[in-house]
């Protein structure tokens, strides 16, 4: 097996048989010195050190570390791939060796393309918001280490007789914003100023009413007026029934939340606040969380836009919303109005209190991507029919890379009918490695197929129809998301669709099977159903894979799969019919009865799908070029447009990127002069909508018939024409 695996790599580019000489069972323990010694030698080398263990990687960091001679990760990085969970341990682990070929040769592809960073500060201001009792009591788990403000936003309860903490009363909290920009506003309508209040109780033991209890709040449904709790605190003065309700906002850095529904209703809550409820268990792990959050942190800039790319809008007019709609985080949202005009930093600012963080510049495009609300999904790449929206932690050119090597040494080791299983670093990971475990111990579990390969990403979203489809040209059998529950459930609505389209173009082309799956398993409970998931049967793939790399361009990525796919197809087809959800390519129909020819849609085509023809009235199409973003049918102003979603393969392909007539008609000539100025529908159009307009009636509506010079000429020969001059 080792011979064999030392043979594939090395017969794949960027990849080394180095070091698979000496295979090693106990590395962690008694063989630690060779460990040592390869740490030495790749210092000296200026080599990456591969360990094919993930178990003990803490264990190799320190021993690296404590090495004489070795350098740091900083200087020389350790790798790690786990070959025992994902092949070793599984009823094929004997047949494992082109799997372990492509794992390795995948960890040892140079690191990805650096991205930007997005910067948070936080200086640990944290408002806690809760009724008194488990306010106080969260407040004091987090007292120690930042600067605690607790809100009260319901009566009840007892706060501490100390003033250990800054206390307020106030209804109907707002929070928007992220980490270290939280802006909070509610509303203090309470007699009593908790600033003021010393706590002496005497207002307490002078209500008749008990209207007043240790949460030094005055119950106005009991409260019957007779003030004596005024009287009773004259020195201190923190009762004043005459104080108006006011407005309340403030600025924190973190936010914990213990009420009932959140201050956010979308599935990935901002980064900094964390909403627990009533639950305990959730309130340990926020405590635990928030207590790290002060100071300066920077994640990736997860996504790249280009607004030239964008089918969002046209003219303010909306066309392709499926970013804005799926992002669960609402870090996107429209900005229509402008597209097309150069952005204006000011307009960018997210909150309207002074000291927010600005977002990046907008060039004039239809969207706006907030990176402090982004928490890196890509499910807005995976849905972006265009590529204006692109992941870029890893980028596609890197995804893509690393999907081809991996496929070429498992290939190269004599694997057929491979599996690419695509799965989260977190959830997704553990699910894997409790599946091989299992395996390993249990006789009816059969553990991770030797076919199929994990490929961990960020997100499982991050990766779309583009690179599923460059899998399966670039010889995959099947790609498969395993999903964890940890995902927002319109993420899986829009896996579903694209690969609802994936799978209507492999199966339009005769690939026979089911080539692309949703696997479902939230955690060890479904073990069983992940490994009989596992064990289902190859579908058909290309007889020979491609050679292409994968490109930055989305849509140029697409190209070169199809070409590839419908060269090698089984039974290849002149055009396959699309889902209507998702779909990135298509046709549309115009209804020659109702148009007119104004071209209005050639104007709102935001990718040159829709042409004009300068010699002749014509409405031509290149159907490569749409991406089925509905800003057409959106802007004509005669309905006479309808999107047709389907993949036109006609004359291996080429006739998709030739330009065809949809609609023409003979040009309308000057009654006058006889010079063409419209067509014969749109002329007949104005016609009959101006029939009514006192300014053409009678001989005057003869001028409709002419091109504007002979109009302005008519108007000025005609003797009783009434002229501004005589009025």
């Amino acid at each position: 097996m080792v011979e064999r695996i030392g043979q594939a790599l090395a017969k794949t580019p960027l990849a080394s048989a180095d070091g698979l000489d000496t295979i090693h069972s106990v590395l962690c323990r008694r063989q630690a010195p060779a460990f040592q010694h390869a740490a030495k030698a790749t210092t000296a080398s200026g080599e990456e050190l591969l360990v094919a263990c993930t178990q003990e990687r803490r264990l190799f960091l320190e021993l690296n570390a404590r090495t004489e001679g070795a350098a740091g990760v900083d200087e020389r990085p350790i790798r790690f791939v786990n070959l025992r969970e994902t092949g070793g341990w599984s009823r094929d682990a004997r047949a494992a060796a082109p799997k372990m070929a492509a794992l390795l040769a995948a960890a040892q592809l140079p690191a990805p393309a650096p991205v930007g960073t997005v910067s948070y500060r936080s200086g640990g201001r944290c408002l806690v918001i809760g009724g008194a009792d488990e306010g106080s009591r969260a407040a004091a788990l987090l007292a120690d280490t930042l600067d605690v403000t607790l809100l009260v936003d319901r009566p009840g309860g007892a706060l501490a007789q100390g003033h250990e903490l800054a206390v307020a009363h106030g209804r109907q909290p707002q929070v928007s914003g992220w980490l270290g920009a939280f802006d909070v506003q509610w509303i203090a309508d309470q007699p009593i100023d908790l600033d003021l209040c010393t706590r002496c109780n005497a207002c307490i033991q002078a209500c008749p009413e008990g209207a007043i209890g240790f949460d030094y709040r005055i119950d106005p449904a009991i409260c019957t007026g007779h003030r004596e709790c005024v009287r009773v605190c004259e020195v201190a003065g923190a009762i004043d029934f005459a104080r108006a309700p006011q407005t309340v906002h403030e600025r924190f850095d973190l936010v914990l939340d213990l009420r009932e529904q959140p201050a956010f209703t979308m599935h990935q809550l901002p980064q900094g606040y964390r909403h627990v409820g009533r639950d305990e268990r959730a309130l340990f792990d926020a405590v635990l969380a928030l207590r790290g959050l002060a100071g300066e942190f920077d994640k990736p800039r997860f996504v790249r836009w280009e607004a030239r790319l964008c089918a969002h809008s046209r003219n303010e007019r909306i066309g392709c919303n499926a970013c804005i709609e799926v992002c669960s985080a609402r870090a996107i949202r429209s900005d229509a109005s402008r597209k097309g005009r150069p952005g204006d930093q000011a307009l960018h600012r997210s909150g309207a209190t002074a000291g927010a963080p600005l977002l990046p510049p907008n060039p004039g495009g239809g969207v706006i991507v907030d990176p402090y609300l982004c928490a890196g999904c890509g499910a807005c790449s995976t849905v972006c029919p265009t590529g204006a929206m692109a992941y870029a932690y890893p980028g596609t050119v890197d995804q893509g890379l690393r999907l081809r090597t991996m496929l070429r040494a498992y290939a190269n080791a004599g694997g057929r009918d491979a599996a690419l299983l695509l799965h989260s670093e977190g959830a997704g990971a553990r699910l894997i490695e409790d599946l091989g475990r299992a395996a390993s111990t249990d006789r009816d579990t059969h553990g991770v197929p030797a076919r199929v390969l994990p490929v961990a990403l960020w997100h499982t979203t991050s990766v779309g129809i583009d690179l599923w489809l460059a899998a399966i040209a670039l010889g995959a059998s099947q790609v498969w998301v395993l999903l964890t529950g940890e995902e927002a459930p319109e993420y899986r609505d829009a896996l579903a669709e694209q690969m609802a389209v994936a799978q209507a173009i492999l199966s339009g082309l005769g690939y026979a099977g089911t080539h692309l799956a949703l696997v479902e398993a939230r955690d060890a409970r479904d073990l069983a159903a992940l490994d009989a998931a596992l064990q289902a049967p190859p579908a058909q793939g290309v007889a020979a894979p491609a050679s292409f790399a994968v490109q930055a361009g989305k849509r140029d990525t697409l190209e070169l799969t199809l070409a590839h796919l419908l060269a090698q197809a089984p039974e290849p087809s002149d055009e396959i019919a699309l889902p209507a959800a998702g779909a990135p390519w298509g046709s549309v129909e115009v209804d020659t009865g109702r148009c007119t020819l104004c071209l209005s849609c050639v104007g709102a085509c935001p990718h040159g799908a829709l042409l004009d023809n300068p010699e002749q009235p014509q409405l031509r199409f290149i159907e490569g070029n749409c991406v089925q973003c509905g800003l057409c049918e959106s802007t004509c102003p005669e309905r006479a447009i309808t999107l047709q979603p389907r993949l036109w393969l006609a004359d291996g392909g080429k006739a998709r990127k030739r330009a065809r007539v949809l609609a023409e008609t003979r040009p309308y000539a000057c009654i006058r002069c006889g010079k063409p100025f419209g067509t014969l529908q749109a002329i007949e159009a104005m016609i009959v909508k101006l029939a009514g307009h006192p300014a053409f009636q009678g001989a005057a509506a003869e001028r409709l018939k002419m091109c504007a010079d002979c109009r302005v000429i008519d108007m000025h020969t005609q003797r009783g024409e009434v002229r501004v001059t005589d009025l």
